[in-house]
């Protein structure tokens, strides 16, 4: 059922989607504040159904493994994400935004991916290892720390600017990937089926102190 005034709308904000999550949390956007344009689910349902799956299962354990996180970037609507993919194509630098048939199951949560599945990805900061971060470009550590302590991630993929990464769940087989983007670098840490993703990798961050080792 579409949002059709300001009160269903004002309930949806409302939904929680786990213990620390609203649905308000995962609807900002700059892109759509400076140019106007609803950042509003067509499909709430099928949303919400996503949004509670990334919540639950991968951001909860996250949170509660390294305190405080910072949703930069979540849900886009198709209309939304569609009008940010066309202003990149245009050369918006800031408005990076692949196309809808690509970010279906990913940062559109209400339509399902090509292959049917449903998934939702949110773009996350972790306030407590900015410093680290800045001081040194460490991302891998994190990534390592993750890979050791999250279960139900489907992906992530880290950026330049403030170790934000995008972290996703999603139905079916998961590849598991952890890696770097920057273009035109990139870099795969690890994924399902390389040799140095299944063990204990404490070693690659037992330095930092903002990842705990437990």
């Amino acid at each position: 059922m579409k949002i059709q005034s300001l009160a269903e709308l004002t309930d949806l904000g409302r939904v929680r989607l786990s213990a620390n999550f609203f649905m308000r949390d995962m609807l900002a956007s700059e892109v759509g504040n400076f140019y106007g344009v609803p950042n509003i689910p067509e499909n709430p349902e099928l949303a919400i159904e996503a949004g509670r799956n990334l919540c639950e299962r991968v951001l909860e354990p996250l949170l509660n493994g390294v305190g405080h996180i910072t949703i930069r970037s979540a849900y886009r609507s198709p209309t939304l994400n569609d009008y940010c993919h066309r202003l990149y194509t245009q050369g918006v630098k800031d408005a990076w935004c692949t196309c809808n048939e690509d970010n279906a199951g990913y940062h559109i949560w209400d339509r399902r991916d090509g292959e049917g599945r449903l998934g939702a990805t949110a773009t996350v900061v972790i306030p407590a290892y900015i410093e680290y971060f800045e001081r040194t470009g460490d991302w891998r550590s994190l990534g390592w720390w993750m890979r050791d302590h999250l279960d139900y991630y489907a992906y992530v993929q880290f950026f330049p600017k403030l170790c934000a990464f995008n972290i996703g769940w999603r139905e079916g087989e998961l590849d598991q990937s952890i890696g770097y983007l920057d273009p035109p670098l990139r870099e795969t840490l690890t994924r399902q089926g390389e040799p140095n993703f299944d063990g204990d990798h404490k070693a690659k961050y037992k330095h930092v102190s903002v990842l705990p080792c437990t």
